[in-house]
């Protein structure tokens, strides 16, 4: 039944109906044009009694007439640019005022109160960071298509991790463990931690989700094939005193990495890219859902993700200074500290992988989580070799301690989970189970 409303109090003959299809301005919106729908709506909020008299006499659609002033009020230019991109000035900002005041500025706070607050300051500047990141990378995977969005987010924030773990094994004091500690620490967050959460959200939401076996399988195996020869074979080898390689070990992990990376690389985004893609049918439910993320050129998210996570690794690092400090005050591990690094780093395709699962796109958060693990392993061991190679620097990899069983157990529960092409809310739960075994070694070794 359509709306009429008269044009006078005694005159019925002009009745207009609202929402008529032919293009024409109806009454309503004549006399109450879309900024008077707020007005309306203030009136009928701030007293009641009129609510219904209101209604009565205009039955405007009020939420349609404040949509309507939002979507036609999109604010364009450096305001619109502003406006959306907030979380930049205040990370850079942040950025400009650590390097201004140096390390003194976190290095030499005596009073816990300003300790507590420079660590809130900087965990929520991450934080704010990382979700930038992962909306600038829903655009690319949403403008992109799978599985160069995710790809596109992987490589960027494991390049700079990267970087960061060369710079300090080049600049600080040495440290031969500090690049398998970092790997070691990627590897249980990422895949007991975030795939477990992933898991577990997504199942609780939709019972059950499917991705592509073959794309996971070959994860998988590129992700065996690394760890074991980088972190597990040196405390097997005899040329030199173990956990390391010798020099002509080192050479052939080297290429090795690299060539295998290469060619996983070319699989993914060449020869046989889709398997590494979702169903046609998710990925349909994907671009409606994404289509606010269309907005923008590809170039512009490309180069705003990349500034993103260059400002949430610089944060993660200056983050370490104070959280140090409040370490040694309380008398916690210092692989607890490393964790936490490590996990800021991570926050990014965290916060990209959950989302994911819990929309329905669990091969997208498997990309994220699985590619983030096999970059780590396939671009810092040959990394920090040729380093070790070119200063002279020992590097050890191999597993000590409880580390070792704890890193088979996690590669075989991944191989047992990802191998049906279907997972719940069981394999959710048993992830993040060794995840709590992971923080257990820590506090107790």
């Amino acid at each position: 039944m359509s709306n009429r409303i008269p044009s006078g109090p005694d005159d019925q003959s002009n009745a207009v109906v609202l929402n008529n299809p032919s293009g024409k301005m109806s009454y309503a919106e004549e006399k109450f044009p879309p900024r008077s729908g707020f007005c309306l709506a203030f009136l009928g909020c701030a007293f009641p009694s009129w609510s219904n008299s209101l209604h009565a006499a205009f039955p405007v659609d009020m939420v349609a007439c404040m949509s309507s002033k939002s979507a036609g009020k999109n604010v364009t230019g450096f305001l619109g640019f502003l406006r959306t991109e907030a979380a930049l000035f205040v990370s850079l900002g942040t950025v400009g005022l650590l390097f201004w005041a140096g390390n003194n500025l976190l290095e030499h706070v005596s009073q816990p109160l300003w300790l507590s607050l420079i660590l809130l300051w900087l965990f929520g500047v991450v934080l704010l960071a990382a979700m930038a990141v992962a909306r600038h990378a829903d655009s690319l995977a949403v403008r992109c298509g799978e599985p160069y969005g995710t790809l596109i987010l992987t490589l960027a924030a494991i390049t700079i991790e990267v970087m960061m773990i060369s710079a300090a094994m080049m600049h600080q004091a040495n440290n031969p463990t500090l690049a398998r500690d970092t790997m070691f620490a990627v590897i249980m967050i990422a895949l007991n931690g975030l795939v477990g959460l992933s898991l577990l959200l997504g199942g609780l939401r939709h019972q059950e989700q499917q991705y592509n076996l073959q794309g996971t399988n070959a994860y998988l195996n590129a992700i065996l094939s690394l760890a074991v020869l980088g972190l597990i074979l040196p405390d097997f080898t005899t040329s030199v005193q173990a956990p390391q390689f010798s020099r002509a070990q080192e050479i052939f992990l080297i290429i090795v990495s690299l060539v295998l990376y290469a060619i996983f690389l070319l699989i993914q985004t060449a020869r046989h890219r889709q398997h590494f893609m979702e169903a046609q049918s998710v990925s349909g439910e994907s671009a409606a859902e994404h289509d606010e993320l269309r907005k923008g050129s590809t170039p512009y998210h490309a180069v705003m993700l990349v500034v993103y996570l260059a400002a949430v690794v610089v944060l993660a690092e200056k983050f370490a200074i104070p959280l140090d400090r409040s370490i040694e005050d309380f008398g916690v591990p210092q692989a607890f500290g490393g964790a936490i690094v490590a996990a800021l780093v991570l926050a990014p395709e965290a916060l990209s992988a959950v989302r994911a699962a819990l929309s329905n796109h669990l091969q997208r958060s498997v990309n994220i989580l699985l590619g983030s693990v096999l970059a780590t392993i396939g671009l810092t061991i040959p990394a920090v070799l040729m380093i070790g190679l070119i200063t002279g620097r020992p590097v050890i990899l191999g597993m000590q301690g409880g580390e070792f069983p704890l890193l088979i157990l996690t590669l075989a529960v991944s191989v047992v989970t990802f191998a049906s092409g279907k997972t719940n809310v069981l394999q959710g739960c048993i992830h993040l189970l060794l995840f709590a075994v992971f923080l257990l070694l820590i506090f107790c070794p």
